[in-house]
């Protein structure tokens, strides 16, 4: 192997990325070292000097990344986004979140719901909560989960559903079940974007950043739970 690329990533775009990365290796010689945190812990410890020399995050937060001098200006590229979910143990109760009305019902009589408190899925749900009327009567319901093992809560019993990004849901089958994305009216994508380190910017970095940008593995990423998203003009 030649150089290893240290790649840091969001925990919502593991399950899509950890397997293309040893036909990268395969393909270029190159070796690959990922770590994976929440978006936000993502950005903060980059900003505390964690080495990287390829990140994929939020658009906001490579753009406040390349603000202060730690992303390489210009480097940033679109990678996907995913949509939001809906998750259950496999063999529980039925529930049904396929419009307004059959999420709200469903939030309404489930015992209790993992979140993700410190992550951005987490952020977005609990402001739905007070978008919809439902605060008062869903949060006391609310089990937050840290360290992104949000959507395997429920199998291991912590909570009877979760709400969490579609690719984490579908990584944590069979044990867990994707009930259906939110409701179309309610739902939020979440964004990713890839960039360069300031501080390595390699050329092994950017093969990985096209690689990963390639349309070539488009269907492989929608397999996973991840759209891609068109670039910002």
């Amino acid at each position: 192997m030649g150089d290893e690329i240290q790649l840091f990533g969001a925990i919502a775009v593991r399950p899509a990325v950890l397997p293309l990365i040893a036909s990268f290796e395969t393909a270029t010689g190159l070796s690959v070292a990922s770590k994976w945190e929440l978006n936000p812990t993502v950005k903060a410890q980059i900003e505390r000097g964690q080495p990287f020399d390829l990140v994929i995050t939020n658009p906001n937060l490579v753009r406040d990344l390349t603000a202060t001098g730690w992303v390489l200006a210009g480097s940033q590229a679109p990678f996907g986004r995913i949509s939001m979910g809906v998750a259950a143990k496999a063999g529980g109760r039925a529930f049904r979140v396929d419009s307004i009305e059959a999420f709200e019902h469903a939030l309404k009589n489930a015992k209790s719901i993992a979140y993700a408190s410190d992550g951005t899925s987490g952020g977005y749900f609990t402001g739905l909560l007070e978008r919809l009327g439902l605060a008062a009567e869903v949060k006391p319901k609310l089990v937050p989960i840290l360290g992104g093992q949000t959507a395997t809560s429920v199998a291991r019993g912590e909570a009877e559903l979760a709400v969490v990004p579609v690719t984490s849901i579908l990584a944590a089958a069979p044990d867990v079940i994707l009930i259906g994305p939110f409701p179309v009216q309610l739902q939020s994508h979440i964004d990713f974007d890839l960039a360069i380190s300031a501080a390595t910017n390699t050329d092994a970095a950017r093969q990985l950043l096209n690689f990963l940008s390639s349309p070539d593995l488009d269907e492989s990423l929608a397999a996973t739970g991840i759209e891609r998203r068109p670039k910002q003009t």
